[in-house]
């Protein structure tokens, strides 16, 4: 058995809130193509409102 101390694992946040922000930004680019600024927007709302419920779910819990 290896009686080493195990390394803490990386710390990935930032790596996965960049390729958040790819991916979003070309999801909102195809949007904007295909149906304007206005399912841009819809979209930024949902999306905005998601974050909120959840945030509020995790808060009741904690």
């Amino acid at each position: 058995m290896d009686d080493r101390t195990r390394q803490p694992a990386p710390d990935f946040t930032t790596p996965a809130l960049v390729f958040l922000f790819i991916n979003m930004l070309w999801i909102f680019g195809v949007l904007w193509v295909q149906w304007g600024l206005g399912a841009v927007l819809l979209a930024g709302l949902a999306v905005n409102h998601l974050i909120t419920r959840l945030e509020r779910r995790l808060t009741r819990r904690g």
